[in-house]
Order: C-alpha cells, then sequence, then structure tokens
C-alpha cells in the first residue's frame, strides 16, 4: 500500500503530526494520503503518563481544542513538594523552585483520553488509523533509504506456522516513514544502531514508572494539587521519586518513577513504589479508597545531550523515540506535540517539492531555534548531577542549575552521562537482600494482583517477543552475578527462577503478562533481552490511564 507518509504509534508525537499534515494540505488544497499505525488495540490503550500536561503543544496544534471539547479539564491549582525520610516529610518551599517548576497553567490529563480524542482529530481530517496492527519491520530501498515499514503477520501459532485465521502482514510505504514509537521503540532502536543516528549525542538513559489509579473519597480529594516526592523509600544513591494528580471525578494518579542506573540488583522498583504508599504522609489519601487501573513505562531521562540525529533518508524520529522528556519537570507530551508538528511540516514541504526519501534537513534546523530545544537546554545537566551526587546534593545543585540557566541561559557547559543504565548494575555479592513487605490487598498490592488492572492480554499461542541472544546467559551468568534480576526489575511478574523436575534452575518468561515497558530490554547487566513487537493487538488495555 502506498502512501505520502507514513506514521508508526498513535501516541501524541504520532498523532500530532498526522493531524498537522491534513491541516496543511486542507489549507493549501493539496491531496495527501497519510496512514498511521498503532500496535494497541486502540488509540490509547498502550498509552501511560502521569499526566500534567503543558498545553503549550494543543495551543499550536489544534488553538480552539477547548472548543472542540479536548479532555483537559483540571486546571493545576496548587503544586506541593515533599522530601520524605522513613517518618516524616519535610516541604521544599515553592519559592525556591525555577519557574519551569511551576504547574501553574497547566493541565491534569489521562493522556490515554487525550490521545483518544487526538485520534478523533486526526480521522476527521482524513488520516488513515489502524490499530491492532503492529510494525515489525523497517523497509529499506536500493539506495540505504527508508521507504516504509512492514506489519507482522497474524494468526503465527509459537512455533512461527500459520493458525486458523492466518493472515499475512502487509508492506506500508510511504515518501517518507516518521516513527513515534515511544521509548525504547523496537523500530527506532533498529533506526539509531543501523544509520548510527546517536554517533554525535550521548548515551540515552532511562527510569520505569510505575502508576496506578485511584478513586479515592470525596473527603480526601483536592482537584488541581500536583504533588512530587523525593527521597523514601529509596536510598540517597537511588534516583527516583513520586507522583500524586488530583483531577476529574475523586480520581488520583498515583505514580513512582525509580531511575534505571541503580546499583542495588536486589532492588524491585514495584515493591518500592508498594512501599511508598505506606508513608504517613502518603497513606490516607487513599483511606476508603479504590485502585481502578495500572500499569508500567519506561522514561527517556537522558535529554538534550541524548538526543539522537532526527532525520535519515526516508524518515524521522518524533516524541519519546528521540527521547524528548523534560526529566526535572518530568514532562514531555508537550515536547512529543511540538515535535510531531515539526517533522509534519518538513514533510510537508518535502512532498510539496516533488521530494522524496531523502532527509528532512528542516526538521533538524527547526528543533534546533524550537522551544524544545530550549526547554530541554535549560535542565540538560539535572540528571547528570543526580547521577554523580545522589539524590539530596544532586537535587540541590540541579535546582541552582536551573536557576543559572533561567537567569543566565548563554551558559555553554554540558556534563555528559558517565555510564548505560545496564553498566550501573552492582554485583550480588556486593549488596543484601532487600525484605520487602508483605502486600496487604487494600493499600498495597502483589504484581499479578495488579497487573490484572492493566487489562494486559496476549494470545499466548503465539511466537515469544521477549527474545534471547543467548539462552543460558539468564542462569549461567545473571544468576550467580546479580541474582537474575529480571525477577525484580520488571513490574509484570514476565520472568521468574524456578527449579525443574530435576532441581535444576531454570529461566522461564511469561510474555502473555508483558505491560510493553521495555525496562528488560534497557536494564538487563548481559544486553541479552530484545523485547520485539508481539502480534498486533496484545498488551495492555488501559482505559484512561
Amino acid at each position: 500500500m502506498e502512501f505520502d507518509v507514513v506514521i508508526v504509534g498513535g501516541g501524541p508525537a504520532g498523532l500530532s503530526a498526522a493531524i498537522k499534515l491534513k491541516q496543511l494540505a486542507t489549507a493549501q488544497d493539496k491531496e495527501l494520503t497519510v496512514v498511521l499505525v498503532e500496535k494497541g488495540s486502540e488509540i490509547g490503550a498502550h498509552i501511560l503518563s502521569g499526566a500534567v500536561i503543558d498545553p503549550i503543544g494543543l495551543d499550536r496544534l489544534i488553538p480552539d481544542w477547548k472548543e472542540k471539547g479536548a479532555p483537559l479539564e483540571t486546571r493545576v491549582g496548587k503544586d506541593k513538594f515533599l522530601y520524605l525520610t522513613r517518618s516524616r516529610a519535610f516541604p521544599i518551599p515553592n519559592f525556591s523552585m525555577p519557574p519551569l517548576m511551576k504547574n501553574h497553567g497547566n493541565y491534569i490529563v489521562s493522556l490515554a483520553d487525550v490521545c483518544r480524542w487526538l485520534g478523533e482529530q486526526a480521522e476527521e481530517l482524513g488520516v488513515e488509523i489502524y490499530p491492532g496492527i503492529a510494525a515489525s519491520e523497517v523497509l529499506f530501498g536500493e539506495d540505504g533509504a527508508v521507504i516504509g515499514v512492514a506489519t507482522g503477520d497474524m494468526g503465527v501459532d509459537e512455533n512461527g506456522n500459520p493458525k486458523e485465521g492466518f493472515m499475512r502482514g502487509m508492506e506500508l510505504r510511504g515518501k517518507y516513514t516518521l516513527f513515534a514509537e515511544g521509548v525504547r521503540g523496537s523500530l527506532s532502536k533498529e533506526l539509531i544502531s543501523k544509520l548510527g543516528l546517536d554517533d554525535q549525542s550521548d548515551m540515552q538513559k532511562y527510569g520505569i514508572g510505575i502508576k496506578e489509579l485511584w478513586e479515592v473519597l470525596p473527603e480526601n480529594h483536592q482537584p488541581g494539587l500536583v504533588q512530587h516526592s523525593l527521597g523514601w523509600p529509596l536510598d540517597d544513591k537511588t534516583g527516583g521519586g513520586s507522583f500524586l494528580y488530583h483531577y476529574g471525578d475523586n480520581l488520583v494518579s498515583v505514580g513512582f518513577v525509580v531511575h534505571l542506573n541503580y546499583e542495588n540488583p536486589y532492588l524491585s522498583p514495584y515493591d518500592e513504589f508498594q512501599r511508598f504508599k505506606t508513608h504517613r504522609a502518603i497513606r490516607g489519601v487513599f483511606d476508603g479508597g479504590k485502585r481502578v487501573a495500572y500499569g508500567a513505562r519506561a522514561i527517556a531521562e537522558g535529554g538534550f545531550q541524548s538526543v539522537p540525529k532526527l532525520v535519515f533518508p526516508g524518515g524521522a524520529l518524533m516524541g519519546c523515540a528521540a527521547g524528548f522528556v523534560n526529566v526535572p519537570r518530568i514532562k514531555g507530551s508537550h515536547n512529543a506535540i511540538l515535535t510531531g508538528i515539526m517533522a509534519a511540516e518538513a514533510a510537508f514541504e518535502a512532498i510539496n517539492q516533488g521530494r522524496s526519501h531523502d532527509e528532512l534537513s528542516r526538521y533538524s534546523t527547526s528543533y534546533a531555534d524550537s522551544d524544545v530545544y530550549r526547554d530541554l537546554k535549560r535542565v540538560r545537566n539535572v540528571k547528570p548531577l543526580l547521577s554523580r551526587l545522589g539524590t539530596f546534593l544532586g537535587t540541590i545543585t540541579g535546582g541552582m542549575e536551573m536557576w543559572l540557566n533561567t537567569l543566565l541561559p548563554f551558559l555553554g557547559y554540558t556534563l555528559g552521562h558517565n555510564k548505560a543504565d545496564h553498566a550501573c548494575l552492582g554485583k550480588a555479592r556486593d549488596f543484601e537482600p532487600i525484605n520487602y513487605p508483605k502486600p496487604d490487598g487494600t493499600l498495597t498490592f502483589d504484581k499479578l494482583t495488579n497487573l490484572s488492572f492493566s487489562a494486559t492480554n496476549h494470545e499466548e499461542n503465539q511466537p515469544v517477543h521477549l527474545t534471547l541472544r543467548d539462552d543460558q546467559v539468564p542462569i549461567s551468568e545473571n544468576l550467580p552475578e546479580y541474582d537474575e534480576p529480571a525477577q525484580r526489575y520488571c513490574p509484570a511478574g514476565v520472568y521468574e527462577v524456578l527449579d525443574d523436575e530435576n532441581g535444576n534452575k531454570v529461566f522461564q518468561i511469561n510474555a502473555q503478562n508483558c505491560v510493553h515497558c521495555k525496562t528488560c530490554d534497557i536494564k538487563d547487566p548481559a544486553q541479552n533481552i530484545t523485547w520485539v513487537c508481539p502480534e498486533g493487538g496484545g498488551g495492555p488495555n488501559y482505559p484512561n490511564m
């Protein structure tokens, strides 16, 4: 199937690019065919974020978004920052925070619902959207340019043989192909490596964000409250923190982020999240409430210095596929929308000029003179400072750094990232196991119980989408050296070490549990696990995350 533009991924960046392309075509009375493929069962099914959204992107994409009913209803009314110790919570004064850290004027939203609304806007403009279709292969022309993508076959059993209802995948070819797969997208990862797009940038860094959505009692609900915390239950060497966002009809988004450069192989990000909720300053919010949804997702944290080259012959990277998250603000949706707009403008201009399959140099130029560039540049040294100095000193010096870059934006120095996240993991012999409290089933929950609130589903009889380069590594190397950390860093119970009938250790992959967070692809110390797209429509089905 031939199109002018093929877009991979139905998140904020991909949908914004699709909308902008059609807006430009309509304004100039041009015919332009745009197709968007999304591996989730529907638009929004795989979207998970806090989320507090800066409306700058929507303002530029759809200026009348309020009149059109965009689901941005709860405006931020109060910012609250806490530093937690085991038994106390110390407020961080708002006046000490750099201006960019203030959330007034932003909105607390379900990003999944925002994407569903964007999908409706795109379809009204004539974008062809194919949900439940996983792009599994990049197509290259004879000259090496990207010419499109191939979607995966449907109805294949675990041995690769066709089942009843088998359907062959399609080739979707375009003059330009835009990749907006989100963090650690499988095709984007391939393109960055194959084309050397990161040769002139620093390594990417990551975190894992784990989230629950709660319906709380009205007396515990403070609409418009945005609360963040640092500190307990993490030690000072382990970066991360929490968020609680009050919005909607007695809803609270509660989440916990752990930076994936942590050292202790016994650490479980999921269990740290559960432990966080028991803090005396936190738990009261949930008294009498009920958890209604659960999910997890990796976060790109490298920032300004880790953004790869954005363009290549035939296509471009947008949104979190390129790592446009502002880490201290814990925001990336606005930058995803803005980069989608810039990529679309570059692609439309090129097609108008009769070009195809070349580099969209206008996109790179636009980025270098954009609000996205300036947004990331001001906070570029915060993540390296946290990694070097720990949470307490890193937060203080990072705050000073942000103030300096606000007052003196011409400061030019940029700190680098020391090493990849998987290389930061220490050996098990150098750490003590962590004894996590048993879940109480009311405030804290075990992984598999929470997993059921993500509506995750995969067809079991299909090829495993979590592939091992070497089947022996988990037991022969990772178990003795690191006590096989996949058992703990995965927030969905995908990986287990079991005893077989002969008492031998075996590594079991429960691929049907996978919430597509990509943490295993990032944190495995041997870099032995590769995440590839399962059959389209598989994975979580987030209703309102």
